[in-house]
């Protein structure tokens, strides 16, 4: 099995049917207020192989609980200051947790130890001055001090441009627990309008590359 696929950042209905019919393993959606993909309204596809996710930051239990009730979400994305126990509680309790770390040049990958037992997956995304949604990659080198086994979504900025430079990572032994591609803002035509075709070819384009199966 290879590498999957997310897209984050869904916002409207009409696009988000027109994204599920590509099949992606999972969509995105942002219970943040101050984004601009903040998610308000239904989800209206009931595609049970294509896995929703809640992104939330700094928000409570009960906050989360309710969304997952909502939406019937199947995973949470923690894109905060979480800590070790909530990740747990909702992981024990709730659904599946993915925990976002946002990454530079001088990311402690020591942070990571007091959230192994705490979530499924780590995300790595580029620190910036908003909690995800930079628009920005990070150098992807640097998970090269990755230890742990713990599969891990790459995000970050990932757009068309940058199929070739995946195409060496994913070759990389230190890659191996690169779990997921996250997709977002460089497929946009606007924030939470994500343009079908470009997804697609980025996809067809990855599948065909690595012999990635998607």
């Amino acid at each position: 099995m290879g590498v999957k696929i997310k897209i984050c950042g869904m916002k409207y209905p009409e696009n988000m049917e027109e994204i599920a019919l590509l099949q992606p393993d999972y969509l995105g959606f942002i219970f943040y207020a101050k984004s601009p993909r903040f998610f308000e309204n239904t989800i209206p596809y009931s595609n049970k192989f294509i896995k929703k996710v809640g992104v939330f930051v700094n928000a409570s239990y009960e906050e989360i609980k309710e969304k997952i009730r909502q939406h019937q979400l199947d995973l949470v994305q923690l894109h905060g200051e979480e800590t070790p126990e909530l990740c747990h509680k909702i992981e024990t309790k709730l659904v599946k947790v993915i925990k976002a770390f946002s990454v530079d040049n001088e990311f402690n990958f020591n942070t990571l130890l007091f959230y192994k037992n705490s979530c499924s997956y780590f995300l790595f995304d580029t620190k910036g001055k908003q909690y995800g949604g930079n628009g920005v990659t990070f150098d992807w080198n640097i998970l090269e001090n990755y230890s742990l086994e713990k599969p891990y979504f790459l995000s970050g900025g990932i757009g068309y441009e940058n199929i070739e430079g995946l195409k060496e990572f994913l070759q990389k032994k230190y890659s191996k627990n690169c779990y997921a591609i996250d997709l977002n803002s460089k497929f946009e035509t606007e924030p939470g309008m994500k343009n079908p075709k470009k997804i697609n070819e980025f996809i067809q384009k990855l599948n065909h590359s690595y012999d990635i199966e998607i």
